[in-house]
């Protein structure tokens, strides 16, 4: 299965929840992160760290041009990366930059978004616009292969747990089915430790989500994949 992992904001958890997820996954897997900011200049080039981590949970060997085939320097929204290096993103050039045949090859494949739902591109476009394209690929690539092929990428979503959390979960959900994609199912991840009454928010979430919740991980000190891994189920 393909998976697109989202989050209610930057810093919702999405890295750690999608490392968690491949860690938890059998078989063949791969974790792939098209976009990102806030990347270290090396010797082999500009590496980022939520790529990295997702390299470390994967046992496809890919090389890292192809888990994260767009990375920027600056810390910043990677439309504004982009322009400061002079390089234009559109949702196309996304897809055709992400898009490996791993991820229909793997038994378990996730795509970890930045940002949110609506992360800007530049002009006018916003990065679900790639994820709606990959979809309509999925499609097509199923009409000519048959039953076998992945027809669709299902949507995860990492709720960042913090006061606002309500609205802005449901606020993506709309958007996202609006968008004509389906979730799979949702996590909730503490990201603020000092959250008062979690336990009555956690229970509106869960009367008010669509899709299966796969878990709820606390706000964990020194956290690891495995760790989180423990609190979470596979989507079905």
């Amino acid at each position: 299965m393909l998976y697109f992992v989202t989050g209610t904001d930057t810093d919702s958890g999405k890295t750690l929840v999608s490392a968690a997820l491949l860690s938890k996954a059998q078989g063949h897997k791969c974790g792939f992160k098209p976009i990102a900011s806030g990347c270290i200049s090396t010797d082999a080039g500009l590496r980022n760290s939520d790529a990295l981590m997702l390299i470390a949970q994967s046992n496809m060997d890919l090389p890292y041009q192809v888990v994260n085939p767009i990375c920027f320097e600056p810390a910043i929204a990677p439309h504004i990366a982009a322009k400061q290096t002079n390089q234009t993103l559109t949702a196309q050039r996304v897809l055709d930059t992400m898009y490996h045949p791993a991820m229909l090859d793997a038994d378990f494949a996730l795509i970890e978004g930045a940002g949110g739902w609506r992360l800007p591109l530049g002009n006018g476009e916003y990065l679900s616009e790639t994820v709606k394209l990959l979809h309509a690929k999925l499609q097509q690539i199923q009409l000519v292969q048959g039953q076998k092929a992945i027809s669709q990428v299902e949507v995860i979503l990492v709720v960042g747990m913090k006061l606002g959390c309500l609205n802005h979960a449901l606020l993506t959900q709309e958007a996202v089915l609006a968008d004509g994609l389906s979730i799979a199912g949702w996590v909730a991840n503490q990201v603020d430790p000092d959250m008062a009454f979690i336990d009555d928010n956690l229970n509106s979430l869960q009367q008010m989500m669509q899709g299966p919740f796969l878990g709820y991980v606390p706000h964990l000190a020194n956290a690891t994949a495995e760790h989180a891994a423990s609190y979470l189920q596979l989507p079905k």
